[in-house]
């Protein structure tokens, strides 16, 4: 081809894209915390190929599909980190209980455990479209479950509704007054979590939406046996094994009483605490925990809704040495939202009180940390962080849009002051999974919410009066 025939780099063919989201205010949350004022994200078979500022992006890519954000905020998805699928019926349950008497304790022995032991596959799936529809329509994109009965319903409800998920099996073999129905035997528990994880595997290019993991409820209702043979198991696979960690005292005095040490040296003697482990709550935690955790490669949830009235958690203070450590919606028998933004709010004002009031710091908590710890230390705690958590190019579309016109977003100064500050899941406009619209203005596309909301509140008040 002769040089007067040649095109120029600024005629070069666009490609095609599914999909263009632009003129969008584009918080990237990547390592070098771009920002795009007037920027667009390309997507391809659910993978993000372009973002920039809208000019360069489109002058790259072309698509019949776009979406016209202008004074929108576009954003990554956020990660629960610690989501109870089966207990999303007990909805409230526990301060409607408590108005006929005094709870029994502990809440998870005494009802929530028994709950779950009711559950038939049909009730973990409906609950789980129940969580996991209101998780999309207020930004929530993935979410790593606690482990609870029938987790192949809770896959089902995950494909279903268009989320990204890993789903676990409630793992015990010991414990005091457990139903029946929830205990194992250690070599039956081993090779259920086992059957399930090859039942859920995950592409090595991370296109799998839905897989499974392995969990262990806790040290208190899992023998060291379990706890081993679990850790091994998972570790030859490559995924994570989810348990409650540190959570509340009677754990701390199980493992004194019983093996001699603290719940964490005594996993570390055992050598089950590496980068396999995810430690719920991590509330009773101390600087040299802190240290192991970000030594060991231990990942952490906080759950602001209930940890601040066990303890002080020092999240922040695990976020800030490098500990994989997200924010998790726990149950929702009690503080029932699902937002993973609300449950953020609550984490930037507990933070502060344990943090920085102490010393007379007013401002020692940034906002963009605390969302950060949601959508980046989420994606880091269930290890998929080199398939979401930040707009790159190369990563899935795992997208939330959200709109500034909503009364909180009124006369703010900036668009991130805005998000960081104030955003909720109400101001939810659109979410993307996979490059798959789930969520457009603010309603779920892949189902009937109000026809699952209506069958949950019949099954709830049934199985309610199994354990009331």
């Amino acid at each position: 081809m002769s040089s007067a025939n040649r095109l120029r780099p600024e005629e070069v063919m666009p490609q095609t894209a599914d999909r263009i989201i632009q003129n969008a205010h584009v918080v990237t949350f990547d390592e070098e915390a771009r920002v795009f004022s007037d920027g667009a994200v390309a997507i391809k078979d659910g993978v993000i190929v372009g973002i920039g500022e809208t000019s360069d992006v489109t002058a790259e890519w072309v698509s019949s599909e776009r979406i016209h954000a202008a004074g929108d905020i576009v954003i990554p998805g956020l990660t629960d980190a610690h989501l109870h699928t089966a207990q999303s019926l007990m909805r409230g349950l526990l301060p409607t209980l408590a108005k006929s008497g005094a709870l029994r304790v502990p809440t998870w022995r005494e009802y929530l455990v028994p709950f779950e032991a009711n559950l038939t596959p049909e009730d973990v799936e409906l609950s789980g479209m129940l969580a996991y529809t209101a998780m999309l329509q207020t930004g929530t994109t993935a979410f790593f479950e606690a482990g609870g009965p029938h987790p192949d319903a809770m896959a089902a409800a995950a494909w279903r509704s268009g989320i990204r998920g890993s789903v676990s099996l409630s793992t015990m073999d010991g414990g005091d007054r457990i139903p029946a129905s929830m205990q194992m035997s250690t070599d039956e528990a081993i090779a259920e979590n086992v059957a399930l994880v090859e039942r859920l595997p995950a592409a090595a290019d991370g296109s799998t939406r839905v897989t499974a993991g392995m969990s262990l409820r806790q040290i208190i209702t899992c023998s060291p046996e379990l706890v081993s043979g679990i850790h091994r198991e998972a570790s030859a696979r490559g995924v994570k094994v989810h348990t409650h960690l540190v959570e509340g005292t009677y754990e701390i005095d199980f493992a004194l009483e019983r093996f001699g040490r603290r719940p964490i040296d005594h996993l570390i003697e055992q050598g089950v605490f590496d980068s396999a482990l995810h430690g719920a709550h991590s509330i009773l935690v101390d600087d040299q925990d802190i240290d192991a955790y970000a030594r060991h490669g231990v990942s952490a949830a906080h759950c602001a809704k209930g940890n601040y009235s066990i303890g002080t958690p020092p999240a922040l203070r695990m976020w800030r040495r490098g500990v994989s450590i997200g924010l998790g919606t726990d149950g929702v028998a009690g503080l029932g939202t699902l937002d993973l933004f609300r449950v953020a709010m609550l984490a930037r004002v507990g933070q502060q009180h344990v943090e920085a009031t102490p010393v007379h710091n007013r401002n020692g908590v940034r906002g963009e940390e605390i969302l950060g710890m949601a959508i980046v230390g989420g994606a880091r705690a269930m290890g998929i962080q080199d398939r979401v958590g930040t707009l790159q190019v190369g990563k899935r579309a795992d997208i939330v849009v959200l709109r500034t016109d909503g009364p909180d977003a009124a006369a703010y100064a900036s668009a991130e002051a805005f998000l960081y500050e104030c955003a909720s899941g109400r101001d939810v406009r659109h979410v993307l999974v996979d490059g798959a619209v789930v969520v457009k203005d603010g309603e779920v596309l892949t189902a009937d919410v109000s026809e699952i909301r209506a069958r949950a509140a019949v099954r709830q008040r049934e199985l309610a009066a199994l354990i009331g």
